[in-house]
């Protein structure tokens, strides 16, 4: 993806090639994801869409440089205004920074009030994990009907039983399966880690290998799609829902929700934060933390259940 035409009709020529650059150092020297860049280009052409009319001139290195505290506030107003949540708003803002930022390293421009302006504040968004019954039964009762079934269960099974990220998961080729009881992951910032592979994980993608049709190679996906090309999430999504509605699990039954799951019953059963931030492969022990409060919601749900005071009180409401 780039930058449409009128986005660039809105800058200077000057400006326009500092962004086919940034562009070009997002895709071969950051290696940034198509994800990744789509959202850094829906938020900078925002920005320069605002700044545009904003200042009723063609965007410059000049301009972008100059941007005061007022224009980055008045521009989160009007993404405000537009409904745009919290959370948008700033991605949005951290999408200015990153490409500011880039700017400075790069000698171009430099931006002092960029780094004053504020975020907005966001409310606390709790990971929705699976109760272990829940999560067994989607495992277990998968029926295997053709080998695009094998494929969906092996998927299920390593995103829960490894703690994947979905597009983790889908990365993955012939060449990257288990070796020595380890999984070699490659997630976000093309950061490396290793992960530990139970044998019932080994054992249902061995079985899911074995029903595909399709001939291995090292360098072959190892999930793919009915054409024989690398699954996709959509179908992966689409996948999740149909057995939600044939096993009767609830809505928050999602591809990612697995591997909520597999952080919060590690911690149910004994593990500590660092070591779930290890296996999950977060940046900041901040994220792993939200775990504690899944559980800390659970527990107070087992108290309510077996507390004797607890029963006394719903009878006496009743």
């Amino acid at each position: 993806m780039s930058f449409k035409l009128e986005i660039i009709e809105q800058c200077e020529p000057d400006f326009q090639k500092i962004l086919n650059d940034w562009h070009t150092w997002l895709k071969i020297e950051k290696n940034a994801s198509k994800h990744t860049i789509r959202a850094y280009i829906s938020d900078i052409s925002k920005f320069i869409n605002f700044l545009s009319h904003h200042q009723a001139s063609a965007v410059s290195i000049a301009m972008m440089s100059d941007a005061a505290i007022s224009d980055f506030r008045s521009w989160l107003s009007n993404q405000a205004i537009d409904g745009l949540t919290p959370r948008t708003r700033a991605r949005a803002l951290s999408s200015i920074k990153n490409f500011l930022n880039w700017m400075d390293k790069q000698g171009i421009a430099h931006n002092a009030a960029v780094s004053i302006v504020r975020s907005p504040k966001l409310p606390q968004k709790l990971p929705k994990s699976l109760e272990e019954p829940q999560a067994f039964r989607l495992l277990e009762e998968l029926v295997i009907e053709n080998w695009t079934d094998a494929r969906n269960k092996a998927l299920f099974t390593l995103l829960y039983g490894c703690g994947l990220r979905i597009d983790e998961a889908l990365s993955l080729n012939i060449s990257d399966l288990p070796r020595d009881g380890f999984l070699r992951v490659t997630g976000k910032g093309q950061k490396e880690r290793q992960v530990p592979v139970l044998k019932q994980v080994e054992r249902v993608i061995d079985e899911y290998r074995e029903h595909c049709p399709h001939p291995e190679t090292p360098e072959r996906a190892l999930f793919l799609g009915i054409k024989g090309e690398r699954l996709n999430q959509g179908m992966v999504q689409k996948a999740m829902r149909n057995l939600r509605g044939a096993l009767r699990l609830p809505e928050t039954a999602t591809p990612h929700a697995l591997r909520h799951s597999f952080a919060s019953h590690l911690l149910q059963n004994g593990a500590n934060l660092r070591e779930i931030q290890e296996l999950l492969g977060h940046a900041s022990l901040s994220t792993t933390q939200l775990y504690t409060d899944i559980n800390a919601k659970e527990l107070m749900k087992i108290y309510k259940k077996a507390h004797p005071r607890a029963k006394i009180k719903q009878v006496e409401k009743a």
